[in-house]
C-alpha cells in the first residue's frame, strides 16, 4: 500500500501543535495524566515537521527488495570487517563482560552495532521527533504502533532530561548505536557502566550491554550455534518452508527427509530453520538455522539481517585472532 498523499492535504497536515490537531492532544492528554508536563509536550509538538520522506522510506526497506546476495554484498565489506575488529579491541573489557553477564558472544554484539550503525559512526539522519509523529498520525497502516513508540520516545527524552528536537535515528525512529526503538529502549536499555543513564546515543558501553540483554531477554542460548552449513537439490523441496523468522517449527528429520543434508552430523530431533540463499550466479544455497538464528530475527524480522549478523560476525572473529 503506497504511503503517499495530496500533497494540498499533506501540507495542511505539516504541523502537530495540539491546538489544531485533535489526536495529538489526545496524545498529549495522555501523556500529561501519566505525569509529564503539558507545556513542554506542547512545545514539542510545535516543533515536530511532517515528513513525506519518511513515509516513503517505509516502502523501500532493503530486506523487502534485494536478494541475499545484494544484502550481504551491503554488509561484508573489508572495512566494515575490519572496523568491526577494531571495536572489540577497543572495548574489549565491556564486551567481556557482556558475555559473562548475558552470554552473547563479543563477535555478535559487535556484529549486530556494526550491522545497524557501522560502530556508531551513522546512527541515522532523522530527528526522531519527525518520524514518529509522522508515522503516527500518517502511517496508513501502522500508525497505532508507532503512536506508542512516539510515546514512549517522549517519556524516555523527558526522564532522562534530553531535548527532543536534537535526537535523530533512522526514519522508523530508531535510535542510537544499537537502533532500539523507543519501546525497546525502555524494555531493554541497560547502564551497563552504573552512571545512573542508559545512554543509547553516546555511550557504547550502555549499548554493548543493551544489546546483550535483548538477545538474553529473547531467548539467546549461550554458547549455541547461529547455523550449520547444508546442501539440497538444486530446486528447494515444496514440502518445506523456508526463510521464516519464527521459532523453528521443522527438525532436522524433517528437512533430511526433504533431501536436505546438514555438512555436520545433527540430532535428528534438533528443530532448524531451513534457509535458501540466492546467489548471483542464480544458484541458491542451503543452511539450517538453530534457535539463535530465530532470536537475531527478534532484533529485525528478516532472514537477511540475521544471516548478515552472522557472517558478518563471523568475519570479524577471524579477523580478531588473525591480529592476535
Amino acid at each position: 500500500m503506497a504511503c503517499s498523499i495530496p500533497a494540498v492535504w499533506a501540507e495542511e497536515q505539516a504541523h502537530f501543535d495540539p491546538q489544531h490537531h485533535e489526536r495529538t492532544q489526545q496524545l498529549v492528554d495522555e501523556l500529561v495524566a501519566e505525569g509529564l508536563p503539558e507545556a513542554w509536550l506542547t512545545e514539542t509538538f510545535n516543533q515536530a515537521n511532517y515528513s513525506q520522506g519518511v513515509l516513503d522510506a517505509m516502502e523501500g526497506a532493503a530486506e523487502r527488495r534485494l536478494s541475499w546476495h545484494e544484502y550481504r554484498e551491503i554488509f561484508m565489506t573489508d572495512q566494515r570487517i575490519e572496523e568491526g575488529a577494531a571495536f572489540i579491541q577497543e572495548h574489549a573489557d565491556t564486551l567481556a563482560r557482556a558475555e559473562e553477564v548475558y552470554g552473547v558472544p563479543r563477535e555478535v554484539v559487535t556484529a549486530i552495532i556494526g550491522v545497524e550503525t557501522y560502530y556508531g559512526r551513522h546512527k541515522g539522519r532523522h530527528r526522531v521527533l519527525d518520524s514518529l509523529a509522522t508515522l503516527a498520525f500518517h502511517h496508513p497502516v501502522r500508525g497505532d504502533f508507532f503512536r506508542g513508540e512516539l510515546a514512549a520516545f517522549l517519556q524516555i527524552a523527558h526522564e532522562q532530561g534530553v531535548e527532543p528536537t536534537a535526537l535523530y535515528g533512522s526514519y522508523a525512529g530508531a535510535m542510537g548505536y544499537p537502533q532500539f526503538i523507543p519501546t525497546s529502549y525502555q524494555a531493554y536499555a541497560v547502564d551497563f557502566d552504573d552512571d545512573g543513564i542508559r545512554d543509547l546515543w553516546e555511550n557504547p558501553v550502555d549499548a554493548i550491554g543493551s544489546v546483550a540483554n535483548y538477545f538474553a531477554v529473547h531467548g539467546w542460548q549461550r554458547d549455541g550455534t547461529i547455523y550449520h552449513e547444508a546442501s539440497g537439490p538444486t530446486s528447494p523441496p515444496e514440502t518445506l518452508s523456508f526463510n521464516q523468522t519464527r521459532s523453528p517449527a521443522v527438525t532436522v528429520a524433517d528437512v533430511v527427509e526433504a533431501g536436505i543434508e546438514p555438512e555436520v552430523a545433527l540430532e535428528p530431533t534438533l528443530p532448524a530453520v531451513p534457509l535458501m540463499l540466492e546467489f548471483a550466479d542464480g544458484s541458491i544455497r542451503y543452511r539450517l538455522g538453530e534457535y539463535n538464528f530465530y532470536v537475531i530475527t527478534r532484533y529485525n524480522h528478516s532472514h537477511l539481517y540475521a544471516m548478515a549478523v552472522a557472517e558478518l560476525s563471523e568475519a570479524i572473529e577471524r579477523q580478531v585472532e588473525d591480529q592476535g
